[in-house]
């Protein structure tokens, strides 16, 4: 049973080992220093510090796919690191775990997604996995302890990506038709002062024009534009007419 273990964990290592390795072959300099400009990582900008290697999405997706078996132990190893595509092919192969998990293996999912929000740190990490694990636990209402009042506890949060994940969670509710919960967290942000927090509700109102409904939206608006902040406004109003913009405007 000892050499068993030993060997299972020496499997374990490698196949973290040569995650890592594939990413780092498929690094690219030049899409490196675009995706660390784009991404503001420059001193006393939102993304300050975070390292990128030039990996695109697709591959990391395909990564994440090859590897969709890495321990839980070795992919939060990988969601640690200083690198940001490795963190992105991290929230990718929990996003497949949980997919196609049990219930006690969505629970843990969760836990560790929700226990490893320091990691969780630019706004292309949470949009890509916040509604996939966090908002379709609390839509499904799988557990009692991962509820409304989780995302309450993170938009009420001093961290920007936190904040960002309780609006962003809210579009597996959004994906139902239901609009609601959306609407109660996007209350709470009208007074948040960040540029990034005011591009997601904006983009989830939006999200609730196409799928819950325009009527709906537009009750939001009406009573609201007045104070919104001016960018959640206009990424709200991105298919309106233009006139209906100058309006609202």
């Amino acid at each position: 049973m000892i050499k068993q273990g030993v060997s299972q964990t020496r499997e374990n290592l490698q196949n973290l080992e040569n995650l890592q390795k594939d990413l780092i072959g498929l690094a690219n300099k030049e899409k490196a220093k675009l995706l660390a400009g784009f991404f503001k990582t420059g001193p006393g900008q939102y993304g300050e510090g975070d390292v990128f290697i030039g990996v695109v999405v697709p591959d990391e997706r395909m990564i994440a796919k090859k590897y969709c078996d890495l321990s839980f132990a070795d992919t939060i190893k990988l969601l640690h690191s200083k690198e940001h595509e490795f963190r992105v092919t991290a929230l990718f192969i929990l996003m497949q775990k949980y997919s196609r998990g049990t219930l006690l293996e969505r629970k843990k999912i969760v836990d560790l997604y929700l226990s490893n929000t320091k990691w969780i740190n630019n706004w292309d990490l949470i949009d890509l996995s916040a509604n996939k694990i966090l908002g379709h636990a609390i839509f499904n209402k799988f557990f009692s302890d991962i509820n409304s009042e989780t995302l309450t506890k993170l938009v009420k949060s001093n961290s920007l990506w936190e904040r960002r994940m309780a609006i962003i969670a809210t579009g597996a509710f959004i994906v139902e038709g239901q609009h609601k919960e959306t609407f109660r967290i996007a209350k709470i942000l009208l007074k948040d002062k960040h540029d990034l927090i005011h591009k997601a509700v904006g983009w989830m109102l939006r999200e609730v024009g196409k799928r819950c409904g325009r009527d709906i939206e537009i009750k939001f608006l009406e009573r609201h534009h007045k104070t919104m902040p001016r960018t959640m406004l206009r990424y709200s109003l991105e298919h309106f007419s233009e006139v209906e913009k100058k309006r609202y405007m």
